[in-house]
């Protein structure tokens, strides 16, 4: 499960690494967040350990997905409807 976990997180890192001057359309945020938020609490439920689920990938992707909602926020107030990455790591 861990590397399978490290692989998930690995493969959205590069994503948004190839996509680091653009901004995420309101619809790819969304999605984004939602599918981080989900695999990271599916694997700490199926007990994968805290260093492989906080990894540096996974911080990276957590703060350009952070950064990005922010920039939402205060262009869009209504875009993201609620999903936020505030509790992915609860």
């Amino acid at each position: 499960f861990q590397q399978w976990y490290s692989n998930s997180m690995k493969v959205i890192c590069m994503w948004l690494a190839d996509r680091l001057d653009l901004q995420l359309h309101i619809y790819q945020l969304k999605t984004l967040i939602k599918i981080v938020k989900k695999t990271y609490r599916d694997f700490r439920l199926q007990g994968v350990m805290e260093g492989t689920l906080n990894s540096k990938t996974y911080d990276t992707v957590h703060s350009r997905l952070t950064v990005e909602e922010a920039t939402v926020s205060v262009t869009d107030a209504g875009g993201l409807q609620g999903i936020t990455m505030k509790d992915s790591d609860e």
